[in-house]
């Protein structure tokens, strides 16, 4: 009989969680023969990247994956073999309910965020008891090296990636009705939260010599460029604007098949989370990170573990590089143009690199692998 498996999200920042969770299902389905249902509280931030989910349906079956509204969870709902509680989301009590009723009881993965710091390696794997009830769930942590749960990669994404730099690129732009590259041009995709130095980063772009195209999803941040921009430019509509060397281009947001192949064809990324960090790195491209701000400033911490790890190879130039642009697009410094500059510098360098950190990142399975590895030896 096939495993079922249920993964409950909560929507935190709009399309990080849910765009880790529905890769997870999509690949647990199709790589691994899993039944899953994928219960999710927001489903209109859902339809952003998804854009076959209907926000108004209580059940859906979109690639084989089972959607269903958390808030229509029944009350006689039978739990999955295997249940991932997805980044501390609390399980609704009627299904912890159901679960301690089951005469074998499910498999329950407290699947925890990313990150670099050392401590992940000794917490990954370990039981947390409930406090109150006889069940217990196990803390599973992805992460960059052995002995963590790995990084969402399904088995066909670099080969995808790179048949479609060889033949598909041009077809892309087109059918995104974006332009071609002009010789020479610099093509950037920007995705962020709030708080970064937005009007310094188009500043300094505009006065650079090289032909720029900086390409953003709609969202806060574009529509903070489109209401600004009104006394920067020289041409303006409502997805291009236009100042010296560079060119902005507004574009619809991406399911994330697409938002894939907008990494893959643009020179540089900034993205931000977890989700459009990790799909940065295996795109192979020099990327900036813009993390997700926590209180007390924990993120910090991961930021710099995760730096630390990433650099540890590199130059001393090109590891200050990148340590100075990302500190200051995440606010840890002033932002000063040279740090752009010296980044912008580096790009060869960071492209053998970013090939290093791919061929590292491959010596463990990816997270999905990990996790049916896991149940295997449970069930």
């Amino acid at each position: 009989m096939r495993q079922r498996w249920d993964i409950f999200c909560t929507v935190i920042d709009n399309f990080g969680d849910i765009g880790i969770c529905w890769r997870l299902a999509k690949q647990l389905v199709h790589e691994h023969g899993k039944i899953v249902r994928l219960w999710v509280d927001d489903l209109v931030s859902f339809s952003c990247i998804a854009p076959q989910v209907d926000p108004a349906a209580e059940r859906q079956v979109i690639q084989q994956v089972e959607i269903y509204s958390w808030s229509m969870l029944p009350k006689a709902v039978e739990p999955a073999d295997v249940v991932i509680e997805a980044f501390a989301c609390e399980l609704p009590e009627i299904y912890v309910s159901a679960m301690l009723q089951m005469t074998k009881q499910p498999v329950w993965i407290n699947l925890e965020y990313l990150s670099a710091e050392s401590w992940v390696a000794q917490y990954h794997g370990l039981p947390s008891p409930h406090p109150r009830l006889s069940l217990s769930k196990t803390f599973f942590f992805p992460g960059f090296v052995a002995n963590t749960g790995g990084l969402l990669r399904e088995k066909d994404l670099l080969a995808q990636r790179d048949e479609f730099t060889r033949h598909e690129e041009a077809g892309f732009w087109s059918t995104k009705h974006l332009p071609m590259r002009k010789p020479g041009e610099l093509r950037i995709s920007l995705f962020s939260y709030d708080a970064v130095p937005i009007d310094e980063l188009i500043a300094t772009l505009s006065a650079c010599n090289q032909s720029i195209l900086l390409i953003v999803p709609a969202g806060r941040i574009a529509e903070y460029i489109q209401r600004v921009s009104f006394d920067l430019i020289s041409l303006q509509s409502d997805t291009v604007i236009v100042q010296n060397q560079l060119t902005i281009r507004i574009i619809p947001f991406m399911e994330q098949a697409d938002y894939d192949r907008l990494l893959w064809s643009c020179d540089i990324n900034f993205v931000r989370g977890e989700d459009s960090f990790v799909r940065a790195q295996w795109a192979g491209k020099p990327f900036v990170w813009n993390i997700y701000p926590q209180t007390e400033n924990a993120h910090w911490h991961k930021l710099n573990a995760f730096l630390d790890l990433y650099t540890v190879n590199m130059s001393l130039s090109t590891a200050q590089a990148i340590r100075d642009l990302w500190l200051t697009w995440n606010g840890g410094m002033a932002w000063h143009p040279s740090a752009w500059l010296n980044f912008l510098t580096m790009r060869e360098s960071l492209m053998q690199h970013s090939r290093d950190w791919i061929n590292q990142l491959l010596k463990q399975d990816d997270l999905a692998t990990n996790l049916v590895r896991f149940v295997e030896n449970k069930l």
